[in-house]
Parts: structure tokens; sequence; C-alpha cells
């Protein structure tokens, strides 16, 4: 492979700084484990949370962005200044008005709208009332940070990662401490994570626009919809609307049937998505984020084979971290989830169950990073047709997956047999019974999550204009053996540590650091041993 310059540095940077986010994240989700458990109330707080932070994938880590920067990248590289800083202030008024109508409705709406989302909450329940009212604090934090992702966009263009990358820290800063001073003082303690979450809108937004200023494109927001480049962003949205998010589409789509579950699932689900963030926040979506301006740069200046090379650095970096890490939740998932989260009120059953959906959903973990360089290697060319037709097949077949395993579960295992003979046959009401039923529904994601990859793969293949760079055969043999030694390491210090649900907090989080660093050292040894070098990551 040839040289790719400054790619791994920013990508460097982007994951060292959510590294910061993620470890801060961990320490949110921790609080909410040890304060409200899995209970019913927090089940409604996550949908309620959902929502929204669904539009923030749909902003900050796709649609948006897949269409904005691609455009924007044309404009800095035409080398006009004034042009630039017109189209960030159409695109920001356009935006915003847009937002403003959204959010507004959802607010007025969120009694029928939830019902949507959750209902097997059922309405006018405490539970599903519960959920309607968070949702009016909540949803607006989708405006705010939609205009982050804006901010973000324009200083990604840029080549400044940090403080985008930042950013999410605030929010859990927030979160955290709406969890621990605000919630003993509210009669429903649950909805301070409301008020926190609308609160860290605010900031993500506000912390990222000092950087504007200084590149002198802090946006004057004026309406826009007849600009030439504001309809371009918008004609490329609209199809990445869908395509950009197949995961979060099928999250939404699962937390539907998570609903009728047993109490406790919908919390289980979240917990062990979070545990996926680690990899897929960290590499997955810093490698999305940088690799996107320079795909769409080398498009700009017409250089295939740069554009060619770039894909392929990002092909191996995404397997180089998506395989052993797939591993490494699978083998270690009860130590994580035990060790991390059972404190409080999360006990040993929720890390059981937690369990079964993390290592269900963790089989789709290189797919998951694939997509991230997948998918900006088409809307980089601004084609957004490919990734919707893809997004279109994965949704169908999550649901059809969906429905075989949970078809499966309740006519081939004695629990199942059991529900649908304790409610003459009704299959709603039956899983609603079974313990574990929300695994099928991670496992469904996770199949669908390599069917889009797959998808995506085959499309470019097709597209010609990705052109597989020399040493794959030898760089497969280098990874599958360091990984089956880290596989190894793992499996022998967990035969010696078995029941981690008994031990006191302290004693499982030091066992679990001895674990995880051991595994680590073996993978990274064994790279090296075979000949991988950090300068063969730069090319």
């Amino acid at each position: 492979m040839d040289r790719k310059p400054g790619l791994l540095r920013s990508t460097a940077v982007f994951s060292s700084v959510t590294f910061l986010s993620r470890i801060t994240g961990l320490v949110r989700d921790q609080v909410y484990a040890a304060v409200f458990g899995a209970s019913p109330a927090m089940d409604a707080f996550v949908v309620a949370f959902r929502i929204p932070n669904f539009m923030r994938r749909l902003s900050a880590e796709g649609s948006f962005s897949m269409a904005f920067v691609p455009v924007l990248a044309e404009y800095k590289a035409r080398g006009d200044h004034a042009a630039v800083k017109a189209l960030v202030d159409r695109v920001a008024g356009t935006l915003l008005a847009a937002l403003m109508v959204v959010t507004g409705l959802a607010v007025l709406a969120a009694p029928w709208i939830m019902p949507l989302f959750a209902p097997g909450f059922g309405a006018g329940t405490p539970q599903g009332d519960l959920a309607a009212t968070m949702l009016r604090i909540t949803f607006p934090y989708a405006l705010f940070i939609s205009l982050a992702a804006l901010a973000g966009g324009i200083l990604n263009t840029w080549g400044r990662f940090a403080v985008p990358a930042l950013s999410p820290v605030l929010m859990n800063l927030a979160m955290i401490a709406a969890a621990l001073a605000l919630a003993p003082f509210m009669d429903e303690p649950v909805m301070a994570l409301a008020w926190g979450v609308l609160a860290a809108g605010v900031l993500q937004l506000a912390v990222q626009l000092p950087s504007l200023a200084r590149l002198g494109l802090l946006p004057r927001p004026r309406p826009g919809f007849a600009d030439p480049g504001v309809r371009r962003i918008m004609k490329l949205m609209v199809p990445t609307l869908f395509g950009a998010s197949v995961t979060q589409v099928n999250l939404l789509l699962n937390t539907i049937v998570a609903s009728f579950l047993i109490g406790g699932s919908v919390t289980w689900l979240y917990y062990s998505d979070r545990l996926l963030e680690f990899p897929l926040g960290m590499f997955g979506v810093a490698v999305g984020t940088v690799i996107l301006p320079h795909l769409s740069g080398r498009h700009a200046s017409t250089d295939p084979d740069g554009f060619s090379r770039a894909l392929d650095w990002g092909f191996r970096l995404c397997l180089l971290i998506g395989i052993p890490a797939a591993l490494g939740l699978i083998l270690c998932a009860e130590p994580l989830v035990a060790a991390l989260f059972q404190h409080g009120a999360f006990v040993a059953s929720d890390t059981a169950m937690t369990r079964l959906s993390l290592v269900a959903q963790a089989t789709a973990v290189p797919a998951f990073l694939l997509v991230k360089v997948l998918a900006p290697a088409f809307y980089s060319r601004q084609d957004t047709r490919t990734p919707v037709k893809a997004a279109l097949v994965a949704v169908i077949g999550n649901l059809l997956f969906t429905v075989l395993l949970m078809s499966a579960l309740l006519l081939f295992t004695d629990a199942g047999q059991a529900a649908m003979a304790a409610t003459d046959g009704d299959m709603l009401e039956a899983l609603g019974r079974v313990p574990g039923a929300h695994a099928c529904l991670a496992l469904a994601i996770g199949l669908a999550g390599w069917l889009n990859a797959l998808q995506l793969w085959w499309y470019l293949r097709r597209a010609a204009v990705y052109t597989v760079q020399p040493g794959w055969g030898r760089f497969l043999r280098q990874l599958l053996v360091a990984t089956a030694a880290m596989g190894a390491v793992v499996v022998a210090m967990l035969g010696l540590w078995q029941d981690w649900t008994t031990w006191p907090w302290w004693e499982r989080l030091w066992r679990l650091l001895v674990v995880v660093g051991a595994g680590a050292a073996a993978y990274a040894s064994l790279l090296w041993i075979q000949g991988i070098r950090l300068r063969d990551l730069r090319h």
C-alpha cells in the first residue's frame, strides 16, 4: 500500500479524544445502573432518549454529515472563503428552521408518538405517561445536537477533529450530574435524566462555537432553501436519512418489540449496546469521520488511485480492530457486564440477561466497523442511492431474522413451549414471559449488520472504484494468528476465574483489567512478532 499522510494521525487524535468520551460514558452508565437499575422507569427513559438520539445518529454520524461534508469540501477546494461562509450561513438557517418545526411538532405530539415506538408500554399507563413526559423534555436535544453536527462537520473539513470529538464528554458529565445531584430532589428520580439530556445538547453546541469563530465560519443563520448548495445537500441527504443509519433504524424497530418483553429488556439491550460503543465509537466513528473529507477531496480532485488506497487503508484498520474486539466482547461478556455495571440496583440476574444480548450483537462488530468506511465511499462520490438499497434490504432482513429467531425460541425451547401453552398460543404475550427473548433482537441486529456490509462491499466492487491493494493474504494471516493467540490467553484466564457475579466490585474490576490487558498484550505481541509495525498502519 502507498502512504496516506495524515489519515492515521487524524484517526488517532479523534480516537484518543473519543476514548475520554467513552470512559466518561462508561462512568455515566455505571451511575445509571447503580441508581436506577433495570426497571420499568429506566426502560421508559431509554425509549424517551432513543428517539431524539436517533436524530443525533442521523446528523452527527450519518445523514447530514454524509451529505454536507462532500459539498463543503468542494466549496473549500475552490478557495473562495466568502462562498464557503455563505454556504455555511444558509445551511445553518435552513437546518435551524426545519428543526424548529420538527421539534415543536414532536413536543406537542409526544403522547401520540411514544406508543408508536413503545406500544408495549401501553397508552395511559404510568410507564407510558412517564415516557411521553420525558420525550417532551428530551426531544429538543435533537435540535441542539444537529446544529452541533453542522459545527463538527465544518471543523472536521478543516482538519479540526479534537473539539467535535470532545463535545460528547460534556453530555456524559451533564448526565452524571443529573443522576447524582438532581435525581434525589425529584418526585420521579429518572426524570432528572431527561433534563440532563436537554442540558447536554446545549453544551455540545456551545463548546464548538469558539473554534468556528477562529476559522471565520461562525454561522449567521439565514434561510436558504433556494440556494444551489443547500439544495444539493438536501438532495443528497434525503436518501441518506435512511441509508446511513440502518443500525439505528433496526434498534428502533427492535425497541418496539422489546417493549412487549419482560420488564428490563429495553435496559438490558441498552447496556449491551453501550459496551459495543467502545470499538464502534472510538474507532469506527473515528475512521468514518476522518476518511469522509479525505475521500471527498480525492474524488473532487479526480485522484482515483488515492481514493482506492484510502479505502484499502480503512478496511484493514477496521478488521485489525474489529475482529479481536468481537472475540474479546464475546469471551469477556459476563466479566465486562459484572465489573462495569453490577452495582446497587443492577443485580446478578441483570448481568446474566445483558450478557446474552452482548454476545449476540458482538458477532457483528467487524461488519459495523466496515460500514463506517463503506458508506463514506459512496457518499463522498455523492452516490446516495446505493447505500439506501443496501439499507432497505438490511432492515427487511432484520425484521425477517427477528420473526424467525423469536418463532424458533417459542417453538423449539422448553421455556417457549411452556409460555405458548400458558397463553393459549398468543405469541406476543408468550414472548413477554420468556427470559432472554431480548437476545434474539440483538442477534437479528447483528445478522442485519453483516447483510448491510456485504451488500455495500459487493456494490463497491461492481462500481470498480476500489482496487484491492497487494498484501491482503499476508495481512489476514497475521491478523488471524494474533487473534487466535489473544483468544487462547483470555480463555485460559477465564478458566481460572469463573463466577464473576459473586465477588466485590473492586475484585471484579482488577481481574477484568488483568484479563483484558493480557489479551491485548498477546494480540499486540503476535502482530509485532509477525512484522506489523506502526509505520505499516500509516500506509
